[in-house]
This record gives structure tokens, sequence and C-alpha cells, in this order.
């Protein structure tokens, strides 16, 4: 997979772009959240994705990041427009913790999914799979093991969506993340094998 046939949404003031490697310096004030809870909507972070219209398949990426201010934020995207699109990194909270976590949004409106870890990680693998419109998260440390985070639904994601990777900063700072290591495959999370369907 080449990161140099990726396109932008909402492009950042500095990065740089290489077939085998992304680097972000993000923007102060950039996000993405839709309504719920804060009742505001941020939809201007910085998103390189790319298009396919693959119902069934599994993007990998490697994360690095040096972030150090609170919601500083960095992982994967599928953005298909300002009120449907998921995304799934780390967000920085303190010296102490960091919130590993994933958002979904439907329909205009949000949702947030986290754990706490340490937030000496500076390191991250990301794993998306598709199949059709619901969608798999997953996580590695070492790019190796890697453990769900979530399964969920795009009810847009219909036929051709965007995917990629994004990097922002709600508040105030900048920080740098470097996206490397992209791959996409056949969709290795296997169709369900247990209770059959209702329809």
């Amino acid at each position: 997979m080449n990161f140099l046939d990726f396109k932008w949404t909402h492009n950042p003031s500095k990065f740089s772009v290489f077939a085998d490697r992304v680097e972000i310096i993000t923007d102060p004030h950039t996000d993405l959240w839709q309504r719920t809870y804060y009742h505001f909507c941020n939809d201007n972070a910085p998103l390189l994705q790319y298009k396919s219209k693959e119902k069934f398949f599994t993007f990998t990426v490697k994360c690095d990041f040096e972030y150090t201010h609170r919601f500083d934020q960095c992982g994967i995207a599928v953005y298909l427009d300002s009120d449907n699109w998921i995304k799934a990194s780390i967000e920085y909270e303190n010296e102490e913790f960091a919130h590993l976590g994933s958002v979904v949004t439907n329909h205009g409106y949000s949702d947030w999914s986290t754990t706490e870890i340490n937030a000496a990680h500076k390191t991250m693998w990301y794993r998306l799979s598709r199949r059709e419109d619901d969608f798999k998260i997953e996580n590695s440390y070492d790019g190796i093991n890697f453990k769900q985070m979530r399964v969920c639904h795009l009810f847009s994601a219909v036929d051709e969506i965007t995917f990629g990777v994004y990097a922002c900063s709600p508040e105030t700072s900048s920080f740098r993340a470097v996206f490397s290591c992209p791959k996409l495959s056949e969709c290795i999370w296997p169709a369900h094998d247990g209770q059959k369907p209702d329809y």
C-alpha cells in the first residue's frame, strides 16, 4: 500500500507524505466530534485517506507520536462525511494515563468508548477490518499480537468509503505523529459462524 495514493481531507499546515511514511504536525484547535454530551460540532481534524469500493478488507498501520498535551490524539479513521465516521486512537490525558479508544458517529451523533493505558506508550499499531457496513477495530503494541477494541456499524457505508489516518490537537497544542507500514489485505475478520441471523 502506498501513502502517495491517499488524499487529504482537512489537510494540516505542516506535513510530509512518502510512499511508506506520513508525518503530521498537528494544528491547535483541530478535532472530530459531533454533538453528543458536549453539544458542539468539531469537524476540522486532518485525515489522509484512501478510497475503496472493496467491501471486505483489512487495513493495518503503525503510529508513533510525541504528544504531551491534554486531548492530543492520532490513529485511524473511516470518514464518510461530517456526520458519519469512525476514529480509533490514543488520546493523551496527563503524565500518568491516556485513553485508548474509539468514536463512532452515525447520523451526526458521536459516542466514545475508552480504556485507560499508561501514558508512556508512544507507539501503537491499528488494524481496521471491513465486512460491508460493519467494522472491527483492533490494536497492538508490537504489530504482531492484536486485541479487539470494538465491533461497530456505519449506516452510510453502503458502497465506496474512505479510510486512513488522522491526528489532531483539540486545545492549544501541537505535536508530531508519524504513520508507517501501511498494509491493505483481504479481510482477516472471518464471517460469524455461530447463531444464524434472524433475517
